[in-house]
């Protein structure tokens, strides 16, 4: 049931619902008509008993003694003589010759002729071939003559149908109209809910097409939909110019500053200043390439993540830093941009060797994950500030304060490309005391070599 539709799901509870309400109706009406010898037909010894009762009383009573046996079924009438039949004597496929007979014995001589007031057309076999209403004349033995017109409980048609029935049927077909109706209109919400999930800001906009079917509330909303592609579009595209220009001219003025810091003696003042530049020239790369993985324009090719790993370890042992790498057995190659890779595993090293004394990297393959774990020995990382700490310009007070360089943006990096390349980041407590960075990426599988 989960992948059944809103509108399947309307549908067919109304279906059942009408189909159960014309199953009990069509029940009840043939369960009334068959009742007591079947529907129309009162029993022998009732119509018997009619007659008795209605000679036995002067003609003065009658009318008290009329009232008294007539009912919802059963319209009683007396004619005056002398006996005179008329009307049809209903055929045996209607009556049958043992019911005839059964009211003759009852009415122990009596003239009777039966007549049927309306038959059922359309719908014989499913009623038994019963008559709607049935017409009884009996000759009485005062000289008149007994009307007993019959009916069955529930009130019929000619065709059989009890009365109402055909507006039910009309309106069980307006309803599966109106369904039908309301799927025609509601499908371009569907198609419209499926392009907002394939939407791609990163290639040309897939604009739907439009149609002067549709209600003019949904033109206007795909019509709105295909605005806000373009625009988003265009916006990412200008924020990319932006950021490029921007990158561009702050590249500029970093230079000019290092010329100008090597003017300055060496000491202190011109670490510092040195310092400075490397970190505004790290913060606005690490916002440019985070910006380039949001807009999908990450350059893929098939990597060795323990290679990489490998490559900017022996970096750290080149610079003096305390960091030591386990790699897997097996290469773990994936899917990916070496630059946006390699910027995660500096991020990760960088962070554990600057608030611990030394840093532990591993990559190893779990199923068909890549995973990169980074441990340090510092003061850890608390629970309830872990998801924080992925947030960009987010930093932890203390030993991980301003006072130790950086803006914040290290982990919110890793994170989004990571993410970019359909992975996962997590932080949990690392086996030196410290914290543990894992980051999940997905292996690249050959599926040639795997179908071989």
């Amino acid at each position: 049931m989960n992948r059944v539709s809103f509108f399947a799901r309307i549908g067919l509870i109304v279906i059942l619902s009408l189909s159960l309400l014309w199953v009990g109706l069509l029940s009840l009406s043939i369960v009334s008509r068959n009742h007591a010898g079947g529907g129309a037909r009162p029993p022998p010894a009732q119509v018997a008993g009619i007659a008795e009762l209605l000679e036995a009383t002067p003609v003065a009573g009658r009318e008290v003694a009329i009232a008294a046996v007539t009912s919802d079924t059963l319209d009683v009438a007396v004619l005056p003589g002398p006996w005179r039949a008329s009307g049809d004597t209903i055929p045996p496929l209607d009556v049958g010759d043992r019911s005839v007979d059964a009211y003759q014995q009852a009415l122990n001589g009596r003239p009777l002729i039966i007549s049927s007031l309306r038959r059922t057309r359309l719908f014989p076999l499913a009623f038994g071939a019963l008559p709607n209403a049935l017409e009884f004349q009996i000759g009485l033995r005062t000289g008149d003559v007994l009307v007993i017109r019959s009916r069955s409980a529930v009130p019929m048609t000619v065709s059989g149908l009890p009365r109402g029935m055909g507006a039910g049927l009309f309106g069980t077909l307006v309803a599966l109209i109106a369904l039908w109706i309301m799927h025609r209109e509601t499908r371009p919400l569907v198609k419209l809910a499926a392009a907002v999930d394939r939407m791609d800001l990163t290639s040309e906009p897939v604009l739907l097409p439009q149609s002067e079917s549709l209600a003019p509330e949904i033109r206007a909303l795909t019509a709105a939909f295909n605005r806000l592609q373009s625009r988003l579009a265009m916006l990412l595209k200008a924020r990319m110019a932006l950021l490029g220009g921007i990158s561009h001219d702050v590249r500029t003025f970093a230079t000019r500053l290092r010329l100008r810091a090597d003017l300055v003696p060496e000491g202190p003042d011109r670490d510092r200043i040195e310092s400075d530049i490397t970190d505004m020239i790290r913060l606005l790369d690490d916002a440019l390439l985070a910006s380039r993985a949001g807009a999908g324009e990450l350059s893929l090719e098939l990597l060795d993540l323990d290679e990489l790993t490998a490559a900017e370890v022996a970096d750290r042992h080149a610079a003096g830093r305390s960091v030591t790498f386990a790699g897997p057995k097996s290469p773990a190659s994936l899917i990916g941009d070496r630059l946006a890779l390699r910027r995660v595993i500096a991020n990760l090293i960088d962070n554990a060797v600057k608030f611990g004394r030394t840093a532990v990297v591993s990559v190893s393959i779990a199923g068909d994950q890549a995973i990169l774990a980074v441990d340090d020995d510092g003061p850890g990382i608390p629970v309830d500030q872990r998801e924080l700490l992925l947030e960009p310009f987010v930093r932890l007070e203390g030993s991980r304060s301003r006072e130790s360089g950086g803006a914040g943006l290290g982990l919110a990096v890793v994170r989004n490309l990571a993410e970019a390349h359909g992975g996962s980041v997590a932080i949990t407590d690392s086996p030196l005391g410290g914290a543990r960075v894992e980051v999940s990426l997905p292996l690249f599988r050959d599926l040639g070599a795997g179908s071989a």
